[in-house]
């Protein structure tokens, strides 16, 4: 799967890892909906730090088609709300 982080690039990233990704994105989803700011702040961090992690860097001039977009490290909630389908940042 291909991830873009919004101002950073893509990384490949082995399906494997949804698991782990969608337990942050469900924990990101619940801070936001009790307008916790400071845990989304924390959480949305440790999100992009697991993609950053978990990911291989795809070269800057690579053009491959984003499967999953994620906002910037310094996104406001609201920003990040209108990213949000049903299911989170991260579908499944």
């Amino acid at each position: 799967m291909i991830v873009r982080i919004m101002g950073e690039g893509q990384v490949r990233l082995a399906d494997g890892h949804l698991a782990e990704l969608n337990k942050l994105d469900d924990e990101l989803l619940a801070e936001m909906e009790n307008g916790d700011g400071p845990g989304f702040r924390r959480t949305l961090q440790a999100l992009l730090s697991r993609v950053r992690d978990l990911g291989e860097p795809l070269p800057d001039d690579s053009l491959e088609p984003s499967e999953l977009i994620l906002p910037s490290p310094d996104a406001t909630l609201e920003e990040v709300r209108e990213l949000l389908s049903d299911d989170g940042l991260i579908p499944g």
